[in-house]
C-alpha cells in the first residue's frame, strides 16, 4: 500500500496528461462555506497540481503537500508561486490553526482517516474545511467497465462504491455530492491515463505489456484510432465536513 502511495513521482508527465482535471462546480461546492477574499488552503496529495489550480482559480491561497518531491517539482513548473512541503496527512509540516481549508484530490483512501482527521483538524482554524473529492470513470458503460478491467480496479473507486469514506473528530458529518460529464481523450491519453496510476507503475514489465496490449484490443474494437478521440464518462464526487471544537 505504502509503495503504491509514493509510486507517483516516477510517472508524473504520464499522470499530467492522462488525468482529468476537477469541474470547477466540485470545486466550489467544496468551499463555498469560505467567506475570506483569499483563504489559505492546502492541497494534500497534491500530485501535479490539478486540484492546486482549481483552488487557485478560486482567489485562494495553497500551500501544496506532497509525500514525492518528483510530483511537487513538477507541480512547481505550472504552478511557481505555490509554496510546496514534503509531508503526509498524517503528519503536517504546518503549524497549528495556520490554514482555513484542505483539500484532497484522489488521495483519502492512502491514509488513515483518523490519524489524517486529527492532523488536519490541528492545522485548521475551527470551522475550517476539509473537502475530498475523486474523479471516477463511469463502470454503468460496458466499455468502460471492460476498461477497468483491463487497468485493475483501484482502492478508491472501491471505496467510494461502498460508500466508505468517513473522518474523524474534530470534523462533522460529510455532505455528498456528485457531478457527471464526459472528457474527450485520444487513444495516447487513454494509455497515459492507464500509465498514471499506481497498479501499472508498480506491476512487472509482462503485466505493463499485457495491460496496454488488452487496451490495444479494445480500442481496435471501438474504432479509436491513432487520429480520433473517445467520450470517456466521468463522476466526480466530493465530499466536505466543517471542523468542529476538539471533544473533551
Amino acid at each position: 500500500m505504502r509503495e503504491r502511495a509514493t509510486s507517483f513521482g516516477t510517472a508524473s508527465g504520464s499522470y499530467e496528461t492522462g488525468r482529468p482535471e476537477y469541474p470547477a462546480e466540485a470545486v466550489g461546492w467544496m468551499l463555498e462555506a469560505l467567506t475570506d477574499r483569499a483563504p489559505a488552503v492546502i492541497d494534500i496529495g497534491a500530485g501535479t497540481g490539478k486540484l492546486t489550480r482549481a483552488v487557485l482559480a478560486r482567489g485562494a491561497t495553497v500551500t501544496a503537500v506532497d509525500p514525492d518531491p518528483l510530483m511537487l517539482a513538477a507541480l512547481q513548473q505550472k504552478s511557481p508561486e505555490v509554496r510546496t512541503l514534503v509531508g503526509v496527512a498524517e503528519e503536517l509540516p504546518l503549524p497549528d490553526g495556520s490554514a482555513d481549508a484542505a483539500v484532497l484530490g484522489q488521495a483519502w483512501h492512502w491514509v488513515d482517516p483518523d490519524a489524517a482527521s486529527r492532523e488536519i483538524g490541528r492545522v485548521l482554524r475551527q470551522g475550517g474545511v476539509l473537502g475530498l473529492i475523486w474523479n471516477v470513470r463511469d463502470d454503468r458503460v460496458e466499455w468502460v467497465r471492460r476498461l477497468t478491467g483491463i487497468m485493475h480496479g483501484s482502492a478508491a473507486e472501491k471505496m467510494i462504491a461502498e460508500d466508505g469514506v468517513r473522518v474523524s473528530d474534530p470534523f462533522g458529518a460529510l455532505e455528498k455530492r456528485r457531478w457527471e460529464w464526459q472528457r474527450t481523450m485520444t487513444r495516447a491519453e487513454l494509455h497515459a491515463m492507464a500509465r498514471s496510476r499506481s497498479y501499472f507503475i508498480t506491476a512487472s514489465d509482462e503485466e505493463k505489456a499485457g495491460i496496454e496490449s488488452g487496451m490495444d484490443q479494445l480500442f481496435d474494437e471501438l474504432g479509436l484510432s491513432d487520429g480520433s478521440t473517445l467520450a470517456l464518462p466521468y463522476v466526480t464526487v466530493a465530499y466536505r465536513a466543517v471542523r468542529a471544537a476538539w471533544r473533551r
